[in-house]
């Protein structure tokens, strides 16, 4: 069991325990660090505590990271566009519509199943139902995302992400018109306070800062083609962000409105470019990933027809 001590900082009295570990150590989730806590995995002072436990400047915060179990998940055979591979990484082009990492009750169909009988490792510091996964896409967002291989690299791209030295660069069509050429939103994110399910644009100590960067490369009238750059990575962020706005993704059945004029299976957001630096040689390499299909159909229709 591998064990992590850390004192909590003047600046940093008051966060929730949960928030202030996940910010410390992005290559575990939140929910994963909630399961420790739970678990009696997490020592504050030497005692245990909740999930909404309020941190003090001084404490000693002991967290023990149980052995990764036995992958017991099932490889499967799928087609996968592996834009790169090596030793260390995989870089992937998920289509929209496969999601990234089992859950309970649904353990079939997804990346990890693809990966696992493409790959012979992945990195364990994800768990059992994510290995080798650093961060995600959601279901019906398309595009690039980088897989570890071992650990080792996992760490390393993890504090990339930390960092935000990854680039990560998406292609979103919206509802309305953007009047301005490009901006900057900044809005922090939490669990939306009614819905668990989904988050919301909210202000208070269980929001993270959230940062989008966003140009407009297109105007249709009542659509806009966008570019968007991520300067942090929260869940939903620029479905929240752009709902946020006024301008809800085009096909988000989430968080966007009820106009359905076109025939989509899940939101006209695609993760277009991904930069990063090797976690062994230390290069800066990028990659990119054409439109795919629906998302080329929507644009010619959109210049047809607006």
């Amino acid at each position: 069991m591998e064990t992590i001590r850390i004192e909590v900082g003047q600046s940093e009295e008051g966060k929730r325990i949960d928030v202030f570990l996940a910010d410390k150590f992005p290559q575990h989730s939140r929910s994963y660090i909630q399961k420790l806590l739970k678990d009696g995995f997490v020592l504050v002072d030497g005692g245990k505590v909740k999930q909404n436990h309020r941190v003090r400047a001084g404490s000693t915060i002991e967290m023990n990271i149980p052995p990764p179990k036995e992958i017991s998940l099932e490889p499967e055979a799928m087609e996968l566009d592996i834009v790169y591979e090596d030793d260390d990484i995989v870089v992937v082009n998920k289509p929209q519509g496969m999601v990234v990492h089992p859950a309970p009750g649904n353990y079939s169909g997804t990346l990890v199943n693809a990966l696992l009988h493409r790959c012979s490792q992945l990195s364990g510091i994800g768990g059992v139902i994510r290995p080798g996964i650093v961060h995600r896409l959601d279901k019906d967002t398309s595009g690039l995302l980088v897989v570890a291989k071992n650990d080792t690299a996992h760490k390393k791209l993890s504090q990339q992400i930390k960092d935000r030295l990854v680039r990560r660069v998406y292609w979103c069509i919206v509802e309305n018109n953007i009047k301005e050429d490009r901006g900057v939103i900044r809005a922090p994110i939490g669990r939306h306070p009614v819905n668990r399910k989904k988050m919301a644009v909210i202000w208070g100590p269980n929001a993270r800062e959230a940062i989008t960067h966003f140009r407009v490369m297109e105007r249709f009238g009542e659509y806009t083609l966008v570019e968007v750059v991520l300067e942090t990575g929260r869940t939903h962020q620029i479905r929240v962000h752009m709902a946020y706005m006024g301008n809800p993704v085009v096909g988000d059945g989430t968080y966007g409105s009820k106009k359905r004029e076109f025939k989509l299976n899940g939101q006209a957001l695609h993760a277009k470019k991904l930069g990063l630096f090797h976690p062994s040689t230390g290069q800066y390499m990028e990659f990119e990933a054409a439109l795919p299909d629906y998302f080329e159909e929507l644009l010619k229709l959109l210049r047809e027809n607006f």
